[in-house]
């Protein structure tokens, strides 16, 4: 970080992020899209993650993803902002159900990761997440999931 730049977790990028993810924690697939820009950018680093391009193709996906997480919550347990860049170190819980496979109520999880984020115009334009995929699959069991 340069000299003069203030790291918040009230300015209006880390406030945009904040309402984000209280959107994927309520479940709300129009609430989620609002938050993000034409153009926005799903990008995932771990091994089972999915990117997309797109809000209409994130929108498309959203359905899917909360089917198979049902519970789904994200816990921020750091949020630093710098400028229209924002770090969160979350932890997220839920259950997975294996598609087509689990109609029950799923098998629990807990991972932590992180997120970063770029904000242009009031919405999130790029996401780039990191998880461990091993221990999401350790978790609920792999042989399922691969």
């Amino acid at each position: 970080m340069g000299p003069g730049r203030r790291v918040s977790g009230d300015s209006l990028p880390a406030v945009v992020v904040r309402g984000y993810l209280a959107a994927l924690n309520r479940g709300r697939i129009e609430d989620v899209v609002a938050c993000v820009g034409e153009g926005f950018v799903n990008e995932h680093l771990s091994t089972l993650g999915k990117s997309v391009v797109g809000r209409d193709a994130y929108r498309a996906r959203l359905a899917g993803f909360f089917a198979e997480f049902p519970g789904l919550q994200y816990e921020v347990e750091r949020l630093i902002a710098d400028g229209d860049h924002v770090a969160v170190a979350y932890r997220m819980t839920g259950r997975w159900r294996a598609p087509g496979k689990d109609p029950g109520a799923g098998r629990p999880f807990s991972i932590r990761g992180m997120f970063r984020f770029v904000i242009e115009s009031g919405r999130i334009v790029h996401r780039t997440d990191y998880w461990d995929s091993a221990d999401f699959l350790r978790q609920v069991g792999g042989d399922d999931k691969a």
